[in-house]
C-alpha cells in the first residue's frame, strides 16, 4: 500500500480546527465528499466517534446518506455488499476502537476484491505534540495506518493540505482499478482546512499494451479454433469489473458453454441455455466437473484459484489446456502477457472469433418440481428446493458461511448479481449486515438472507438497523444448535461446536419491528415463506429448526475432502 509522506509544513487551525462557516469542496473534508459523489456513492455506513464527528457533520449536510450501524464490523460488511452491487462502498469510523474493529470486514473485502473505501478520523495534528496518551491510541499515532497497510491496496494520511487532493484522487483511483479496499485517515483538525493545491489528479485510466493484447488474442483464437471442447469458466472479477455482457457476448458468438466458480455464482443468469452450473472440483456435481476438466481449451475469466473454488484442490485443470485471464495476469498455456486489461482481452477475443453453433446442446437450466410434504420434518435440502420455487429476477440472495452457503449453491438465480456470499474469505456473520447494504444499494429489490444460527449470533442485531430504516428482508435462520460445518469436519460429540439456543422468532418483538415464524415442517416453511413474500412492513424472520446431523450433499462432500486435513 502506497502512502502519503508526513509533511511538517501543514497548516493547522487553532484548537479543534473548526471553522464557523460552511465548508465547501475546496476543503479537505469537502473535497473528499465531492469525489465520493462523483464516483456514484450516495450512502455511507459507519459508527460515529469523537475523532470523526466533524467529518460526520459534513456528511450530514451533504447529499450523501449516512447509515448508522450497530457495530463497526457490521458497517464494513454492509459497505462490502453495497460495493459488490453498486461498484464502490464506503465505511466511516473513528480512530482505532472503530478502525481496528472493522479490520475483519476489510480483510474479507480485500480477499474477494470488493472496493470499499475506509475513512477513519484520527487525533488532530495539534493534539499530538509531545506524544500524549490520548484515548483510543495504541502504541503510537501511526499504528492504525500501519495495520491498514496490510489490508488495503492503497492509503493516505490527509495531514498535508498541499497534497491532500492528489492523495484522495490517487487512493480512489486505486480502488477503482484494483477493486480492493483503500484507506483514508483524516485528522479531525484537518477536516475544514482549505487544500492549498488546486491541481488534483482526478483518475488514471489504465490501458492495454496494444501489441501484447493483439498477440494474446491471436494465440487464444488459434487455441479455441483448434479445440473440440472449448468452454468458459467465469469467476468473481466478471462481477467486480462489470464484464458480464462481454462474457455473454463471447459465449453466445462462439457457442461455448459457461460454468462458474462458487465465488462467481450468478455471473450470468443461471437459466441461460449455455450455462451448465457451478464448478467445484470433486465436491461439485459430477457432470459439471467432468465437462470442465475434459475441456481441451478452458478459458478461465476473472477466476480466483482458491481452495473452495477448486473443491479443496481436487480440481484437475491442466495448465497446458488453459487460458487464464484476470485483471492482474494473463497466462495462455505457459506464456505470460503483461499489461493486458481483462475487459480488453475478452472484447478482443469476441471480435476475433467467428460466429458458430453451440458446441453441445444445452437446454435452459431448470429445476425439479417441488412437491410439498406438509407434515414432513424440514431439511436443508428441501428448504432450498422450496425456496428455489420462490425466487425471481428481482431477488438478491445473500448466503452466510457454512451450510447456508453450501446448500444455497443449489439455488438457480434468474438474473446476474443476485447471489452474494464471502465464499473465499468465509467470515461468519456476513449475511445480516450485507442484507442492509444490499437493501440500501438496491431498494427496489427483495433480499433473502440465509444464515446459520452461529453466524446470526455474531451480527444478527443489525436487524435493528434494517428495522430502523424500514427495510424488509426475508431472513432464514438455520438452527441446528451450533457450528454444523465444524461438526462434519471434525466428527465427535464436541461441546465446543454447540451454542446456546435463542428464540430467534421472538426477536422482532424485542426489536420493535417485523414478524417472526417458528418452522419445523415443510408445511410451516411453505406458509411462512408465502407470508414473508407478501409482507413488506419489516423483516420476516424464519426460525427453521433443523436436526443436528442434517446437511446438504455439498457440505458432506466438502467434509469428506477437507476433514482429512483437519
Amino acid at each position: 500500500m502506497t502512502t502519503a509522506s508526513h509533511a511538517s509544513t501543514a497548516t493547522v487551525p487553532a484548537s479543534g480546527g473548526q471553522h464557523p462557516r460552511e465548508t465547501g469542496p475546496d476543503t479537505i473534508g469537502g473535497y473528499l465528499i465531492q469525489r465520493l459523489q462523483d464516483l456514484g456513492v450516495r450512502d455511507v455506513f459507519g459508527v460515529p466517534g469523537d475523532y470523526v464527528l466533524s467529518f460526520y457533520g459534513l456528511l450530514d449536510r451533504s447529499p450523501i446518506n449516512v447509515i448508522g450501524c450497530t457495530r463497526e464490523d457490521s458497517a464494513g460488511f454492509a459497505a462490502d455488499a453495497y460495493a459488490r452491487i453498486r461498484g464502490l462502498g464506503v465505511v466511516c469510523i473513528t480512530y482505532c476502537v472503530g478502525g481496528l474493529s472493522v479490520c475483519n470486514s476489510v480483510a474479507g473485502a480485500y480477499a474477494e476484491k470488493s472496493p470499499v473505501v475506509v475513512i477513519s478520523g484520527s487525533p488532530g495534528l495539534s493534539e499530538r505534540v509531545n506524544n500524549p496518551l490520548l484515548h483510543h491510541k495504541v502504541r503510537d499515532f501511526c499504528t492504525q495506518f500501519e495495520v491498514f497497510q496490510k489490508l488495503c491496496v492503497a492509503g493516505a494520511d490527509l495531514s498535508d493540505p498541499s497534497t491532500a487532493m492528489r492523495e484522495i484522487d490517487r487512493v480512489l483511483a486505486a480502488a477503482q482499478r484494483y477493486k480492493r479496499p483503500v484507506y483514508i485517515e483524516l485528522p479531525r483538525d484537518m477536516v475544514h482546512v482549505e487544500a492549498t493545491a488546486t491541481q488534483a489528479v482526478r483518475s488514471f485510466q489504465p490501458r492495454s499494451d496494444p501489441q501484447a493484447l493483439a498477440e494474446a488474442v491471436e494465440e487464444s483464437f488459434a487455441l479455441i479454433s483448434a479445440a473440440q471442447r472449448p468452454m468458459i469458466l467465469a469467476g468473481v472479477e466478471i462481477h467486480r469489473f462489470g464484464l458480464q455482457d462481454l462474457v455473454l457476448a463471447l459465449a453466445e458468438k462462439t457457442g461455448m458453454p459457461i460454468a462458474a466458480t462458487i465465488l462467481g455464482k450468478s455471473v450470468i443468469r443461471e437459466t441461460h441455455p449455455l450455462y451448465i452450473g457451478l464448478y467445484e472440483g470433486a465436491i461439485g456435481h459430477e457432470e459439471v466437473t467432468r465437462q470442465v476438466e475434459q475441456s481441451d481449451c478452458l478459458i478461465l475469466l476473472g477466476t480466483f484459484m482458491t481452495d473452495l473454488n477448486l473443491g479443496i484442490y481436487t480440481a484437475k485443470l491442466d495448465p497446458g489446456r488453459c487460458i487464464y485471464a484476470t485483471s492482474e495476469d494473463l497466462r495462455i498455456h505457459y506464456h505470460h502477457y503483461r499489461n493486458v486489461l481483462l475487459g480488453d482481452f475478452i472484447s478482443g477475443l469476441s471480435g476475433r472469433c467467428a460466429r458458430s453453433s453451440p458446441s453441445a446442446d444445452h437446454p435452459p437450466r431448470g429445476w425439479p418440481e417441488f412437491k410439498l410434504q406438509a407434515e414432513a420434518t424440514i431439511t436443508i435440502s428441501r428448504l432450498i428446493a422450496r425456496l428455489n420455487e420462490q425466487l425471481d429476477r428481482d431477488t438478491i440472495v445473500i448466503a452466510d458461511i457454512g451450510d447456508a452457503l453450501f446448500a444455497a449453491t443449489e439455488l438457480i438465480t434468474r438474473e446476474r448479481t443476485e447471489f452474494l456470499s464471502p465464499a473465499y474469505y468465509t467470515s461468519m456473520g456476513f449475511s445480516i449486515p450485507a442484507a442492509l447494504g444490499a437493501h440500501v444499494a438496491r431498494p427496489d429489490c427483495r433480499v433473502v438472507a440465509i444464515c446459520g444460527d452461529g453466524a446470526f449470533q455474531m451480527t444478527g442485531m443489525e436487524l435493528s438497523t434494517l428495522i430502523r430504516y424500514g427495510y424488509a428482508p426475508t431472513v432464514i435462520i438455520l438452527d441446528n444448535g451450533g457450528y454444523g460445518t465444524e461438526r462434519f469436519l471434525h466428527p465427535g460429540n464436541w461441546q465446543f461446536n454447540d451454542i446456546h439456543g435463542w428464540n430467534y422468532h421472538r426477536l422482532p418483538e424485542v426489536l420493535g419491528g417485523g414478524r417472526g415464524y417458528l418452522v419445523r415442517t415443510e408445511g410451516e416453511f411453505d406458509a411462512a415463506l408465502n407470508s414473508a413474500w407478501i409482507d413488506r412492513s419489516g423483516p420476516s424472520l424464519l426460525h427453521v429448526q433443523l436436526q443436528r446431523d442434517d446437511a446438504s450433499q455439498t457440505l458432506r462432500r466438502l467434509a469428506e475432502r477437507l476433514g482429512r486435513r483437519v
